[in-house]
């Protein structure tokens, strides 16, 4: 089972939509920036879940981050920032 997710920081109003087997491992990777050059670790403050979905595998995973990163995915998950 693979988990869609997006995650939102209200410091610098940024967010951020990825897929992993393992979501409160990858939460904690966000914040600490374990990623070094990645477009998380750029940017201080806390990173929070805002949306999340399961799909059966890695493949329906990557096509439906792909759908939620397009322009129209984007402006569906804006309802879910908190104000």
């Amino acid at each position: 089972m693979y988990t869609i997710y997006a995650i939102y920081n209200s410091k610098h109003k940024k967010l951020y939509i990825g897929q992993t087997g393992n979501l409160d491992a990858r939460i904690q990777m966000h914040n600490e920036s374990t990623f070094n050059k990645s477009y998380t670790a750029r940017f201080d403050g806390e990173w929070r879940l805002i949306y999340q979905e399961t799909a059966p595998d890695r493949k329906a995973a990557l096509l439906r981050e792909k759908q939620l990163k397009s322009h129209q995915g984007r402006g569906s998950l804006k309802q879910f920032i908190p104000r």
